[in-house]
């Protein structure tokens, strides 16, 4: 990881990006905690992340956008309004204003889409391809390594001030991050539109992905794999039930996560580098159907942790491995579309996983539930394999439409910026 810091622009973007990302920590296990509390219902709190993933099914057409407006005005005034959005979190006080809990969750998963898609587009240009998974994976592990401290630093202060004392911490965070991005200089120039119909420059990164078959196979890989994976955000409470623990213990449950993923994401670099990014991608998923069927089967809390750690461990990689896979095919005035692309790509089948999960938490045992998860993934791993068909394995082959670095992308890199990072991730996997 070390690559991406010599880099002096870089280093300063990263700080400003902890901020925020801490906030999030905090607020994103608070959310469902709230639900749950005032309603008692694991299929509500679970519900909390359907509205989450929901703004994901319009991602393209954010994607437009984030490619027509310079990143770094982007990424203040995003922050900014992620800030204000959280607000209306002070107003909950029973049961009967649950919806601004999904309201708020709603707006956040907006903002999940737009300031990622801005952050892979500076990156793009920030980075030559090959210290992007350093950056990748630098971005991801001090993100897990929030896990440690964020959900129970969250559920403490949700369980000592309520839900408002985290909104209000949580938007300083994305106050503090925009303060950051506002004291840099960054030459940027005014992007150039298109000439061409909305609906052919809208849908430029999805045929773009249709094109790019390596691209194309592993979206469909890590697709078929969260259709089920969202089952976890309503069955994780079933598994706190089962072992006679308050809802709080799911703060000790993504901090366990957080370890795992701390040495995932100190790992994944060299994973990437031995084995090629779809090869790291294939293991990582492989890791997930280990951790998620060691929960399914554990008779002891403690072995249900075990597989949380190994499910840890494998988040950051798969996150790296495929977000490095996005960066490295994409070329950079397409980015902002492919990877709102992709939140469709894979925001559809979290957001009717997390619906049907709710519903299965109510029928299913969550042994069946996370049985069934583990399978899925596995035949996941097993798609990617034979779609590539020997080359899993293999290094990237450049992409065809690929821009090559220029002076002013290396300027940006010493002098860029950053947002919130990689869309955030819990125990139901990419969100």
């Amino acid at each position: 990881m070390r690559k991406a810091f010599t880099q002096q622009g870089f280093r300063r973007l990263f700080a400003g990006l902890s901020a925020s990302m801490f906030g999030d920590s905090l607020m994103l296990i608070v959310l469902s905690m709230w639900v749950k509390s005032l309603t008692g219902s694991n299929a509500a709190a679970g519900i909390t992340f359907f509205w989450l993933a929901l703004p994901s099914l319009a991602a393209p057409l954010f994607g437009l956008y984030v490619d027509r407006v310079r990143r770094r005005p982007l990424l203040i005034w995003g922050n900014l309004a992620s800030a204000v959005a959280v607000l209306p979190l002070l107003l909950v006080r029973d049961a009967g204003q649950v919806w601004l809990v999904y309201a708020v969750a709603f707006l956040y998963g907006i903002s999940f889409v737009v300031l990622p898609a801005g952050l892979n587009g500076l990156l793009k240009e920030m980075l030559p391809e090959e210290s992007l998974v350093d950056a990748n994976s630098s971005l991801a592990t001090i993100k897990e390594g929030f896990r440690l401290v964020g959900p129970l630093a969250g559920a403490a202060l949700f369980a000592g001030l309520g839900g408002g004392a985290v909104a209000v911490v949580d938007a300083l965070s994305f106050v503090a991050a925009a303060v950051v991005v506002a004291s840099l200089r960054v030459p940027e120039d005014q992007p150039v539109r298109e000439e061409q119909h909305w609906w052919h420059e809208m849908t430029g990164g999805v045929r773009h992905i249709a094109d790019e078959p390596v691209l194309r196979h592993t979206l469909v890989s890590l697709g078929l794999a969260i259709l089920v994976l969202g089952f976890s955000e309503s069955a994780i409470f079933a598994v706190t039930d089962a072992f006679g623990k308050p809802v709080e213990f799911v703060g000790v449950i993504l901090t366990v996560q957080g370890v795992g993923a701390i040495a995932g994401g100190l790992t994944a670099p060299r994973l990437v580098r031995r084995l090629s990014e779809t090869g790291a991608l294939a293991l990582g998923m492989s890791a997930t159907a280990l951790g998620v069927l060691l929960i399914a089967v554990a008779p002891a809390l403690w072995l249900v942790l075990a597989g949380v750690v190994v499910l840890g461990y494998s988040i950051p990689v798969v996150i790296i491995a495929f977000t490095t896979v996005m960066q490295r095919l994409t070329p950079g005035r397409l980015m902002g579309r492919v990877s709102t692309a992709t939140d469709v790509v894979l925001g559809t089948p979290q957001t009717l996983s997390i619906a049907l999960g709710a519903l299965l938490v109510s029928l299913l045992a969550y042994r069946v539930i996370f049985a069934i998860m583990a399978g899925v993934v596995a035949l996941a791993v097993g798609y990617l394999a034979i779609a590539l068909r020997g080359k899993l394995f293999a290094a990237l082959p450049p992409s065809e439409s690929a821009e090559p670095l220029t002076a002013t992308s290396v300027e940006t890199l010493v002098t860029g910026t950053i947002s919130p990072g990689l869309a955030e991730v819990s125990l139901s996997g990419l969100e």
